[in-house]
């Protein structure tokens, strides 16, 4: 099963390649939590990017008939959160991101994947 979860880690990053997406980061945290066993970590410029972003992911996604179980934030607030189970999907702005450090606080987690 971890073959699969990372699979579709990797195939969010694929996903996000095509987008305005920036900074982008697959880290495997399988270990350190249990709440997922990826993250994938972007970030957007403005409203327009972070909402293109999260529709990209959440389109391509949902034409291969894999929906998130929850998604909560919004392009306003600077920070959307699609859960797909195991891997969860944080869009930021970059005041979020730098506000939240979340590759700070999982610096222990390998990663997978860092796109610019």
């Amino acid at each position: 099963m971890a073959g699969h979860n990372r699979d579709l880690a990797l195939r969010i990053a694929e996903i996000l390649a095509d987008t305005p997406a920036s900074d982008t980061l697959v880290i495997d945290i399988h270990e350190l939590s249990s709440i997922a066993d990826y993250f994938v970590i972007c970030s957007g410029e403005n409203e327009r990017q972070l909402r293109a972003i999260s529709n990209a992911v959440l389109d391509t996604l949902g034409k291969e008939k894999v929906r998130p179980t929850r998604s909560e934030g919004s392009p306003q607030s600077g920070w959307i959160l699609l859960d797909y189970g195991d891997s969860i999907v944080h869009v930021f702005d970059e005041d979020q991101r730098a506000y939240y450090r979340l590759e700070s606080l999982w610096s222990e987690a390998p990663t997978l994947v860092a796109m610019p």
